[in-house]
């Protein structure tokens, strides 16, 4: 039976939708039926089996419509596999990436109910001409690593199964 995944999305400018859609793609590859939406968009969890969450963390906060859907449909996805990732630093380097791990645990602290089966942390992107003064400034960059989300993702359905199996 293949498993029915969302793959919910918060975002700003929109690389994190195209990070969902990445992690959705590959999901797919691996046999699972996914449904990406903005989180803004999900208020029920019928018929899905297990549920991917990622938003953007600017100035050390993971994005608001990300956190807002771990509140409203808490008591849903408990028994429900849970994944989240984050996205952020402006480079990939290993301090960065902590940094970032740091600001998403911390958001996720909030949640003590709920146990994600994995964890992704990545680097962001930032676009000046969508940005006001004074970070309108800042050079632009893309720090993600699509290798890297990409095999995040292909781990990710077994740990979701794995966490259905021992759920059921």
């Amino acid at each position: 039976m293949h498993p029915n995944i969302l793959v919910a999305y918060a975002t700003k400018h929109g690389s994190t939708k195209e990070v969902a859609e990445v992690v959705a793609q590959v999901l797919r590859q691996h046999g699972a039926s996914v449904i990406v939406r903005p989180a803004t968009e999900v208020d029920e969890l019928d018929g899905v089996d297990a549920v991917v969450v990622g938003g953007a963390l600017y100035t050390g906060r993971w994005h608001r419509d990300a956190r807002d859907l771990l509140s409203r449909l808490r008591r849903r996805l408990d028994g429900r596999p849970l994944a989240v990732f984050g996205m952020g630093p402006r480079t990939s380097s290993l301090a960065d990436l902590a940094e970032a791990r740091t600001q998403l645990d911390h958001a996720l602290a909030r949640y003590p109910d709920l146990h994600p089966v994995a964890v992704g942390v990545f680097g962001g992107v930032i676009d000046p001409t969508h940005l006001r003064f004074p970070f309108s400034r800042m050079a632009a960059c893309d720090a993600r690593d699509w290798q890297q989300i990409r095999r995040w993702a292909a781990e990710l359905e077994p740990a979701l199964a794995a966490a259905r199996a021992v759920a059921s």
